[in-house]
């Protein structure tokens, strides 16, 4: 089994490499964007018709949440676009899209767990092109499945926790936004969720369980008090003053509340999640 990775260099496919050597029946097929530009059809075409892969998962994305405000055009290439290029590719050659996605496709107004059948309502560039995204897929595809997750981190790429750790050998202080509610997500958690949705989609050919899922790790908290237990599994004391989000302004605005349901993955996958204060235990420093 053939399973070809967008994006490799980044956060999700590092963590894909990362778990790959432990899946010896499946052949991972890693492609940086540098290699494989998915908001170019043809090179996509060229790279599926070489490597004629039964999965794809799509770990390419404009994540620069901030930056995208003023990058509509970059942002809608590789998020709308590029996930619109691999959607025909993909039904092209008979294969199934693991697309992922983001929380920020909500604007973060309720107060219970999204649910994959809540309504969308993006509030910045980032969001908004990840939905683009996501409804380009919809139209075009019938095997795909859109995993939806939030706050990632890991030891690779680039992320909250790195950032942490790298303020804290260069301040004294650091003040944390203590008013947005989520939940931080081991990104090998991720991956090997991922892992375990082909794997069960290959075993299960005349089930149908495509659609949209939500991912992350189990529990919620502030940024604040996730930059806490960073501290604390690495035995760290470092002075962390809790901010409201109106005294930190950003070109985007985040969801006040992203906690995303996983009952529907859970139950479908059989996938079990750990909490996210456990899973962060297995991200310690140095790296």
């Amino acid at each position: 089994m053939v399973v070809l990775i967008t994006g490799s260099s980044g956060q999700l496919g590092q963590s894909l490499q990362y778990i790959a050597p432990n899946y010896s029946d499946i052949n991972f097929v890693f492609y940086s964007s540098s290699d494989l530009d998915i908001s170019n059809i043809e090179n996509c075409r060229a790279v599926f018709s070489q490597i004629k892969p039964q999965y794809c998962i799509n770990a390419a994305a404009f994540t620069a949440v901030d930056k995208a405000e003023n990058e509509y055009e970059n942002a809608h290439k590789i998020n709308a676009i590029g996930a619109k290029n691999l959607a025909i590719i993909c039904k092209d050659n008979s294969t199934v899209l693991l697309h992922v996605s983001t929380d920020f496709v909500f604007d973060g107004k309720k107060t219970t767990p999204y649910l994959e059948t809540d309504l969308p309502n993006p509030t910045g560039v980032y969001g908004q092109t990840k939905l683009e995204g996501e409804i380009e897929i919809q139209k075009i595809l019938k095997r795909y499945y859109i995993i939806r997750t939030s706050w990632l981190y890991s030891k690779f790429g680039n992320n909250f926790m790195k950032t942490m750790m790298r303020l804290s050998l260069e301040r004294d202080t650091i003040s944390v936004v203590n008013d947005q509610i989520g939940t931080p997500t081991n990104a090998v958690d991720l991956a090997e969720a991922l892992v375990k949705i082909i794997i069960t989609d290959k075993s299960q050919p005349t089930t149908n369980n495509y659609g949209i899922y939500n991912y992350s790790n189990e529990g919620q908290c502030s940024w604040f008090y996730f930059a806490k237990k960073i501290f604390e599994v690495n035995t760290i004391a470092f002075d962390l003053k809790p901010i409201p989000t109106t005294s930190f302004p950003t070109p985007a605005r985040r969801p006040k509340f992203s906690v995303l349901d996983k009952t529907k993955i859970k139950s479908t996958f059989g996938i079990e999640i750990k909490s996210w204060e456990e899973s962060l235990k297995s991200v310690k420093f140095p790296l």
